[in-house]
């Protein structure tokens, strides 16, 4: 596997092991030629051709002397974050002619403060990677299987020689949640960067790193942007979190700082990464304003106190103008409970229904018995971004049969509404609402989508479904002409992305007669 290979089956995750985030060194059996604490520094390690020490040739790693006798080689090493481990990275960088042909490695769960003796002696090892063969001068990068969490792991090599670096790719899970003003972001307390739109120079965890960056390298910073728009990061904290102060700083970042910043959160404890970012048609999330935009300096930490919304919030997305570095991002406050916003308004109300209830609801604003179900179990909702976001999630997890279930609950477009109201009594005057357009077209134009209907129900088996909010007549017959030409796999889609947009229109109408009591 590549270099590039291995970035890409492990991106987003931190190297729990890492210098960088607090990891140390405890043991080695030996460490003659290279020392042991090089495993965990950053980078893979360089090669300096005339450099040589009293012992030997010099190298950026942990080596161990030729071994005469029986046995093997191990290191031990406390991550600096307990967590979650899904893989690891065994680098030989450099190491050609001295590289073991073989690596496993061991973890544990233990405290913190567990002594190197008593690690070696008393501790019971959990095998995560059975020994595996090593290929010189490379990443060895494996998954593994039993992810913990964990405090310390051991490398074992077989029988002797050298590893640039370890690598222990997870996500952080600290041992209990921080207590009074903290980092919300901080890696140690368990934030973590889980996407951003570039990361050209240097990688995304890097943002919210525990201790400053020594150079311009070890800040997050995107490529030139050479088209309009600007970069991002988004940052999943630690936990629910009230914000206090915001610190933006772009130490060594001199001719390549951000021009400008803004921050902003949602409320959404699990959502998935697919969500967060911004979707091909550009709709995304309704991220709420934090911070609003202010002008940056270079190699300067900003502190913000006056924030725009405090939250609750579960998530945050620095927003650079256009592009650059910024060295670190701190987000200090204090861990905030959601169940009062769960409980206010319309969304308490929605949430305080019984399962029976709540699914009569749902099935309202989305014909699709699978999706009723399934947001149904997603309660209690703590936004509005957490509820409309579940309700894309869950639709796109469904399957063509479930499309045509919730295409089957709405009107023909240009129908008579009236006549309809018995079969689609549920939804009735909410799709008179959407179809609003349609009240005063032309007898030509209505005449025009009746017949459009017809041909595209029989070429696709469903009603013509478009989102006719703030639509014309005229324009949805061309929506209609227009989509006629597509084939049926494509359209089937189409109208689903329709029924979407649909389905989320009448969750905000719902929220809102719920709120009112009706």
């Amino acid at each position: 596997m590549s270099a590039q290979d291995g970035a890409a089956a492990f991106a987003g995750l931190v190297d729990l092991a890492a210098r960088t985030v607090g990891g140390t060194v405890l043991l080695a059996s030996d460490d003659f030629f290279a020392e042991k604490e090089n495993l965990i520094e950053p980078g893979r390690g360089v090669f300096i051709p005339e450099k040589y020490t009293e012992r030997g040739k010099w190298m950026d790693g942990w080596e161990s002397r030729r071994k005469r006798v029986p046995g093997h080689d191990d290191c031990i090493v406390r991550l600096g974050v307990r967590g979650s481990i899904h893989g690891v990275d065994i680098d030989t960088n450099h190491f050609l002619g001295n590289h073991p042909p073989f690596g496993s490695l061991e973890a544990c769960d233990v405290s913190e403060d567990t002594s190197p003796e008593a690690l070696r002696d008393e501790v019971e090892w959990t095998e995560i990677l059975e020994p595996s063969p090593l290929k010189l001068g490379s990443q060895n990068l494996f998954a593994v299987s039993n992810r913990g969490p964990f405090t310390h792991v051991r490398l074992r090599i077989y029988p002797d020689g050298g590893v640039a670096r370890l690598k222990v790719l997870g996500v952080p899970a600290p041992a209990k949640t921080p207590e009074g003003r903290v980092d919300l972001m901080g890696v140690v307390n368990g934030g973590r960067s889980v996407a951003c739109s570039d990361m050209f120079f240097s990688p995304m965890v890097n943002l919210i790193l525990p201790t400053p960056a020594e150079n311009m390298g070890g800040g997050w910073e995107t490529r030139r942007r050479r088209a309009p728009g600007n970069e991002w990061i988004i940052v999943k904290l630690c936990a629910p979190g009230a914000l206090e102060e915001l610190v933006v700083d772009t130490a060594f970042f001199n001719g390549n700082y951000p021009d400008r910043c803004a921050v902003e959160g949602i409320a959404w404890p699990d959502a998935p990464i697919t969500a967060l970012v911004p979707n091909v048609d550009g709709t995304e999330l309704d991220w709420q304003p934090v911070l609003r935009t202010h002008k940056l300096r270079a190699n300067h930490a900003h502190h913000f106190s006056e924030l725009v919304n405090r939250g609750p919030f579960t998530h945050l997305r620095l927003r650079i103008f256009p592009c650059g570095g910024v060295s670190r991002m701190r987000a200090y406050g204090t861990v905030a409970s959601l169940d009062v916003v769960a409980s206010e308004g319309g969304l308490g109300a929605l949430n305080r229904l019984s399962e029976a209830e709540r699914l009569e609801r749902l099935l309202r604003c989305c014909g699709s018995r699978r999706w009723a179900r399934a947001m149904s179990r997603r309660a209690p909702f703590v936004s509005r971004t957490h509820l409309l976001g579940a309700a894309d999630a869950a639709w796109w997890r469904l399957g063509d049969g479930d499309f045509r279930e919730a295409f089957g609950h709405h009107p023909e477009i240009g129908a008579d509404v009236a006549k309809l109201r018995e079969k689609f009594a549920a939804t009735a005057s909410w799709s008179a609402g959407e179809q609003a357009g349609v009240t005063g077209a032309s007898d030509a134009t209505l005449e025009a989508l009746a017949k459009g209907n017809r041909a595209y129900q029989e070429r696709f088996g469903h009603v013509f479904l478009v989102c006719a909010t703030g639509k014309t007549a005229d324009e949805m017959l061309g929506l209609l002409e227009e989509r006629l030409e597509n084939p049926p796999e494509n359209e089937l889609r189409i109208a689903a992305g329709e029924q979407s947009k649909i389905t989320k229109l009448r969750l905000a109408k719902l929220v809102d007669e719920l709120a009112q009591g009706t």
